[in-house]
């Protein structure tokens, strides 16, 4: 969906981005992690030219955007910003509506987008289209800007630290929604985040950049077990990795089953097994087949078991693991 060919920016003799190359598959996450200063939002910017390159291209959909008006290309990419950037003297509804307001769109569709996004988001149309944004919680800021982003159904999504002026527990619950929306509408994003957990989390793929350049555009797994220099190494974290490892993984890929869909509010212990089930060997416990294998070694742990069955939502058993064979998955034997 975006390819970018040896993009670079300079100012005078100081080189910002520095020849870089990278590919975002068709509705998938791409996350950009690195140090400051280390050119990612500079890049990012240059995707709808909100920076203009120095050299180099970006394709989107295959068509070169340089080939395009800037401020055409701006209207079909969202883009959302740490702070959200609401209008403070606009309703929720007329926020989400300012892209296709500037498109043209008539009333009725825009009144049918607003809502249907509204609705995605979990902020019931009726109490929250006429709130102003000083009359929201953050969480709910950061959901309405968002919403505004996808407002004229853009095939990307740009999104600049989105999340980073969210306290711990309303991030997670902002990274999951993301999640949620994104596979709903198939959109690509391209996200900037300082946040190695939550590049680890959302992207499918992740760029590893320092001083303009970029050290490493792999899948979380290849960063974590295949770091190409010590620089990638020291960032994707030395001391966690096993850690982060396990939570890439879910036990029923482990057992060769595909990866579960089921809604993450399943937890560990909200799992019981159908009376028709088998029982659990001694020293044995139930995890569910969603589970991440730092969950189950959490749980293994924690009730001092030595091995665990996977089951399914049905209670039917997919599998078992060993204490032994989820610390040698983290250590990626």
């Amino acid at each position: 969906m975006i390819r970018i060919e040896t993009l670079s920016k300079r100012y005078g003799t100081a080189t910002v981005v520095d020849a870089v190359s990278m590919q975002v598959e068709r509705g998938s996450i791409a996350v950009i992690v690195g140090t400051s200063g280390s050119g990612k939002s500079t890049l990012l910017r240059m995707i709808n030219r909100l920076v203009e390159p120095s050299s180099g291209r970006v394709f989107i959909d295959g068509r070169d955007t340089a080939q395009e008006p800037a401020h055409r290309l701006r209207r079909r990419i969202g883009y959302a910003i740490q702070g959200h950037g609401l209008f403070p003297h606009r309703t929720v509804a007329e926020n989400i509506a300012t892209v296709p307001q500037l498109l043209g769109w008539d009333a009725a569709r825009i009144e049918r987008r607003v809502w249907e996004l509204l609705e995605a988001f979990a902020l019931e149309p009726a109490q929250y289209a006429g709130k102003l944004p000083h009359q929201l919680s953050g969480g709910q800021q950061q959901r309405v800007g968002v919403a505004r982003a996808l407002a004229a159904e853009p095939a990307v999504l740009l999104m600049d630290e989105p999340f980073g002026a969210l306290d711990p527990i309303i991030r997670g619950k902002a990274q999951e929604d993301l999640l949620a929306i994104q596979r709903r509408f198939g959109t690509t994003i391209v996200l900037i985040t300082h946040d190695m957990d939550e590049a680890f989390r959302l992207g499918a793929r992740v760029a590893v950049m320092s001083q303009g350049r970029l050290l490493q555009y792999d899948t979380p797994a290849q960063l974590l077990t295949q770091p190409r220099d010590e620089l990638v190494a020291r960032m994707t974290g030395l001391a966690d990795r096993a850690l982060r490892l396990l939570s890439l993984t879910q036990a029923a890929q482990v057992l060769g089953a595909p990866r579960a869909t089921v809604g993450t509010a399943l937890t560990l212990a909200a799992t019981r097994p159908p009376a028709h089930a088998a029982s659990v060997p001694a020293g044995s416990i139930d995890v569910p087949a969603i589970a991440s294998l730092r969950e189950v070694l959490s749980e293994l742990v924690w009730r001092g078991a030595q091995q665990a069955r996977v089951v399914d939502e049905q209670g039917h058993t997919l599998g078992t693991l060993s204490l032994p064979e989820l610390l040698a998955h983290g250590r990626g034997a």
